[in-house]
This record gives C-alpha cells, structure tokens and sequence, in this order.
C-alpha cells in the first residue's frame, strides 16, 4: 500500500491536527521521499516510517511537536539536517538499518538539541573506528546511542520492559494455582 493510502486510513475520518501517534510502517513511499504527510500533522509526537523506502527526508513536512521518530530499515544515507529544521524537538530517533557511512552525516544532528537517543544500529557508520566515543563527542546531548550510555548503562526504556516482566512472573503463580483448582473440580 502507498504512503499516502495508508495516512488516508489511519486517520480515520480525523482531522490531520487531531492525531499525535502515526505508524506507516512497511507502507511505499513515492520516489523514496515522504509522501502524503502534511503540515496539517500540527499535533503529532510520534512518527513511525520503518521499511518505507526513504531515500531522502527532504519532502518532511514541519512536525513541531514531534518527539519520536522511527526511520529504520529504510534507505537513508543523508538529508538529515532536514530534521533539526522540521522537528526541532526530536528527543528520539531511529536510523538502524540505513545506508548511514560517515560521521559527516551525523553530524546534521548537531541542532536537535533535545535528542537524548539515538539509534543507528545495523548502519555502516557503527563499524568505524572509535565510532561510538566520536558520535557522543559530536552530539553531547545525546545520553542514548544504540541503546546504551558512555558507560555502557542501557537506556530505561529497556530496564521498564524487564521490571514488568519481573511482575508478570511475580502474579505466575497465582495464575497455576486457579488452574489446579479448576483441575480438582473436574475431578470430583
């Protein structure tokens, strides 16, 4: 399904300046440019283009309020000082999986001075040497980089996950005891 198909879908009989999350993942762009996405998205937080065949940003409409963007598996390899104009206050972005080689180009993300993390896992970029001390020297604000810190910390969003989990375990139990209960009852 195209871009445009697909925000056409997802907004629902809405008005564009009513939505704050949209997902088009593995949609088609056209041309390998954003398509269909307008400068009407006043109050969207959350972009996800995962595997939509982005070759360029440049076509990115001005997403004010945009704080997380997923871009990976896509085609990228430059265009990103578009963001710093379009979505100044980007406090997360995803890159892994595109075609993302030099430090040059990274360095675009000098101006999203809210940027706590980013990712570029997966990018041919994270096979230079000293790569992840250059990324965080060229991008001080950045505390995330693939998922962890300077000093190898994961980044809580994991930590949240695996506390949950803990508590899932936790309430197990319970659940095994209903069940043998119900057990003795079909014996009986």
């Amino acid at each position: 399904m195209d871009m445009k198909k697909r925000i056409t879908l997802e907004l629902r009989n809405r008005s564009p300046a009513e939505i704050a999350e949209l997902v088009l993942d593995n949609s088609r762009s056209a041309d390998g440019e954003v398509d269909g996405l307008t400068d009407e998205f006043t109050e969207l937080e959350f972009l996800s283009m995962v595997n939509v065949g982005l070759t360029s940003l440049t076509k990115l409409p001005s997403l004010p309020k945009l704080r997380k963007l997923e871009l990976s598996d896509n085609n990228l390899s430059g265009s990103l000082e578009m963001l710093s104009e379009k979505c100044p206050n980007l406090t997360y972005l995803n890159l892994s999986g595109n075609k993302i080689k030099e430090l040059s180009t990274v360095e675009a993300l000098q101006h999203l001075k809210s940027l706590q993390s980013l990712d570029l896992f997966n990018c041919e970029i994270t096979s230079l040497e000293d790569y992840r001390e250059s990324v965080f020297e060229l991008l001080p604000q950045v505390t995330y980089l693939d998922g962890f810190d300077q000093e190898d910390n994961e980044a809580p969003d994991s930590e949240a996950d695996d506390e949950g989990e803990d508590g899932e375990d936790g309430a197990g139990p319970t659940g095994v005891y209903d069940d043998e209960e119900d057990e003795d009852e079909d014996d009986e």
